[in-house]
């Protein structure tokens, strides 16, 4: 992109490029149709609303992390990702009314319910049955973020522990700053202490599927000659940052 190299380009709102087989709301793989229809007619730039996690009020301007991503802007289907099965994928619809949820305005509560219990599904086939080259690839991941991820995923399990609030200064007063979570993480139960661990595990293996898609979905654009821009954390220079007040 430079000023000397005039081109045109289009604005749009990742959840509002749907799918005929979508999960009730856009995702990465409605963004590669976008982006073939954009190379297509000559535009060279796509342009999105900030896709960062948002909180109950799903405004894309209210995230809660600086550096995640949103989990329901990626693209779940049987073997996407890797670890997620046709039986999983199967098993988590099974109750889900796929027409009602494709249609009309986004419902986030049922999307959001829909996509975190097929993440579930593949962290689970994942810690299960994942090869070791998979398993690798998710340690480096933790390592290589750990500056903002640990945090990040002490603050989505505190989250689970107070009703799903992204609202830190209304929890229990004991999980109010990072140093008081952390004392009272230390003094649980093993068996507590080790589940815990475990959704915190899954909060970065999202993150980590997200990663996977999106650098994906970038290099596909610039294949298509395409420059996709706005807030989007790709995972190449992230940065730390407190997700809790400090006293």
């Amino acid at each position: 992109l430079s000023p000397e190299k005039k081109i045109a380009g289009v604005l749009a709102p990742l959840f509002a490029l749907r799918r005929e087989d979508d999960l009730g709301i856009g995702d990465v793989a409605a963004l590669r149709e976008f982006i073939d229809w954009a190379a297509a007619i000559g535009f060279r730039l796509v342009q999105l609303l900030p896709i960062n996690e948002t909180g109950g009020d799903n405004s894309p301007y209210n995230a809660i992390s600086a550096m995640a991503i949103e989990p329901t802007t990626l693209y779940l289907a049987p073997g996407s990702p890797k670890d997620l099965t046709r039986e999983d994928f199967d098993a988590a619809l099974a109750d889900v009314d796929l027409a009602r949820l494709r249609h009309g305005s986004v419902n986030y509560r049922r999307v959001k319910k829909l996509k975190r219990r097929l993440l579930e599904k593949a962290f689970s086939r994942f810690s299960a049955d994942a090869e070791e080259d998979r398993r690798s690839a998710f340690q480096k991941f933790g390592e290589e973020e750990a500056s903002w991820l640990d945090d990040y995923t002490l603050f989505r399990a505190l989250m689970e522990e107070n009703r799903d609030s992204e609202a830190w200064d209304k929890w229990q007063p004991n999980l109010r700053t990072i140093e008081k979570a952390r004392l009272w993480l230390r003094d649980l139960p093993q068996d507590r202490q080790a589940t815990f661990m475990a959704r915190q595990n899954f909060f970065r293996y999202v993150q980590w599927i997200a990663q996977e898609q999106w650098r994906g979905l970038k290099a596909y654009a610039a294949q298509r000659g395409v420059a996709v821009m706005g807030d989007i954390p790709f995972g190449v220079s992230y940065y730390s940052t407190d997700v809790f007040a400090r006293p």
